[in-house]
């Protein structure tokens, strides 16, 4: 099962504003949010997907076929958008929606190796094409360059002391499961902490196989050069990392001003390119979470191209 999608109401209220105009879902995953949105565009308004997993992929085909050609997809990374739109034939769009992070099916299927709660190969890859995975940075890099992966994407207390124990363990046979993995964190932290450890050291692995802060980073820069006067940005994290880049991005987009780092010099007046429609991150009610607890975390921001 593909998750439920997060902050349907707001991502619609937010994002729509062309009934007619053609939006992109740069993570389609099974197609919940794209499916609630091409019900309230018009006959002439089109959803474009991307994602990086092919099983994601199926499972939107499969729902959303009835929509004919209203819907189109490809196995896209959506930092590759930009480029991934014009094969479309498409040289503008109105919105872009990005839900990030991992889907329940990711998590729940225990084969793709995400989820400590599922005991199998170390794999974390979105696109099962890809060369590196999870057991690869696992078993391969350095104390060093993963005290810096744990520390960097995991922002974890103890992460000097798992990235160690991590090289001490595999000095023997190699790590093979993501159980195995777990077992060597829970040498590292014990009691409350431990379920929050094995998020985070588990999160910062995805995140080096997936590249997924460079991939957010270059699809907000991409979606700027084809985003119509008008049109919405739609982003919803699940992490602090993920929600400083879009909150940095759409703060430096908006700026009016480039103040000098020196006294004597004036400050650089400049056109903004985006008005920020969301001054504080959108939360889910309680009820939602209540219905979806995988929606606790979701940050949601969304800004408006001048």
């Amino acid at each position: 099962m593909f998750h439920i999608p997060v902050l349907v109401d707001v991502v619609l209220r937010y994002l729509v504003t062309a009934p007619d105009g053609t939006y992109v879902d740069g993570t389609l995953g099974g197609g919940g949010h794209a499916e609630e949105l091409l019900k309230i565009l018009s006959p002439e308004g089109r959803v474009i997907g991307f994602d990086r997993d092919v099983e994601a992929l199926s499972a939107a085909q499969a729902r959303l076929g009835k929509f004919g050609g209203r819907f189109l997809c490809a196995q896209e990374d959506f930092a590759n958008l930009r480029r991934a739109v014009s094969v479309f034939g498409i040289s503008s769009v109105h919105g872009l929606l990005l839900d990030l992070g991992v889907s329940s099916h990711q998590l729940d299927e225990g084969s793709r190796g995400f989820s400590f709660q599922r005991d199998a190969r170390i794999d974390m890859r979105m696109d099962n094409k890809q060369q590196l995975d999870g057991w690869g940075v696992v078993n391969t890099y350095s104390a060093e360059r993963l005290f810096g992966l744990f520390k960097e994407f995991g922002e974890e207390r103890y992460a000097r002391r798992i990235a160690r124990t991590l090289v001490a363990a595999r000095g023997s046979r190699p790590i093979n499961s993501t159980g195995e993995l777990a077992r060597i964190v829970e040498k590292c932290v014990s009691g409350r902490s431990l379920q929050q450890s094995l998020s985070r050291i588990f999160q910062a692995i995805r995140i080096e196989v997936n590249h997924e802060l460079e991939s957010l980073q270059t699809a907000l820069r991409g979606i700027m050069e084809i985003l119509t006067p008008g049109g919405r940005i739609v982003v919803i994290s699940y992490h602090s990392l993920e929600d400083r880049i879009v909150k940095e991005f759409f703060r430096n987009e908006a700026l009016k001003v480039i103040r000098s780092p020196h006294k004597l010099l004036p400050d650089q007046q400049r056109v903004p390119r985006l008005n920020i429609l969301t001054k504080k991150p959108v939360e889910p009610e309680v009820e939602e979470i209540r219905l979806n607890p995988r929606a606790r975390s979701a940050k949601l921001r969304a800004a408006e191209r001048l």
